[in-house]
């Protein structure tokens, strides 16, 4: 784990940068309501604050990155917020294959891409392939995720091999899961932040974040800023993560 040298508020808190770090990026309609906005504005004033804890993260030397952009669950909300939102996701994979051309981030997109457009699904494939061979952070962007949903392919995927013999079940083991995972061959998320103050993990993760350390923040997601980050940093470098020992 690395050592961030950056200021802290307190003397002495030697910064641990965590390895991985997962972020649920909520409360862009909140937002976008206390400003008498549509709840579109939220969505894309939190685009702008993804932007730049992205760089962020990458700057201080994160290796991983997971934010959770859209999940199986939101395609409940209003017909005019869903298309609304991919506009702005066709809008900003657009614009992310100039905007991170000079940067080493390696772009994956993690969730069941099915159900987009066929317009969406061509750019998400151009950034992950304009990106494959950048050495830097990775940078999983969770659309149309769900991590029970995840989970369940997961074991149809492995029950299968099973059938045909490719694999024996007495040989599954944790790390059998976790590789048909779309996390596969990535650490847990060592850190998990949840701004707008909500106390829930919503589907994200579930397996990965058995020993992860979680941070709830009082700031909306368009709000949240690099300094919030290094709040949740100094946090996350005061936890005695035991992993369940001693």
């Amino acid at each position: 784990m690395a050592l961030f040298s950056k200021k802290s508020n307190e003397k002495n808190l030697q910064i641990n940068i965590p390895e991985h770090i997962g972020i649920i990026m909520d409360g862009n309609g909140r937002w976008a309501q206390k400003r008498m906005l549509p709840r579109s504005a939220g969505h894309k004033a939190g685009a702008q604050t993804f932007r730049k804890i992205t760089r962020y993260c990458s700057n201080i030397g994160v290796k991983y990155l997971t934010v959770y952009a859209f999940s199986t669950e939101n395609w409940k909300r209003p017909n005019e917020e869903v298309s609304a939102l991919m506009n702005l996701f066709k809008s900003y994979l657009e614009e992310a294959l100039a905007d991170f051309k000079d940067d080493s981030i390696v772009v994956k997109f993690i969730g069941d891409k099915s159900p987009f457009s066929e317009d969406l699904r061509k750019l998400m494939l151009e950034n992950e392939e304009s990106s494959k061979n950048r050495d830097g952070m990775v940078l999983n962007i969770a659309m149309n995720y769900g991590s029970r949903d995840e989970i369940v392919r997961a074991v149809k995927r492995i029950s299968s091999k099973v059938k045909s013999g490719e694999l024996n079940s007495d040989e599954i083991t944790e790390e059998t899961v976790s590789s048909y995972l779309y996390t596969s061959g990535q650490p847990d998320p060592d850190l998990i932040i949840r701004p707008s103050g909500e106390y829930r993990i919503s589907n994200f993760m579930l397996w990965q974040c058995a020993y992860s350390e979680f941070v709830i923040m009082n700031k909306l997601w368009p709000d949240f800023s690099t300094d919030d980050l290094d709040e949740a940093l100094e946090i996350f470098s005061k936890r005695n993560r035991r992993f369940g020992g001693v």
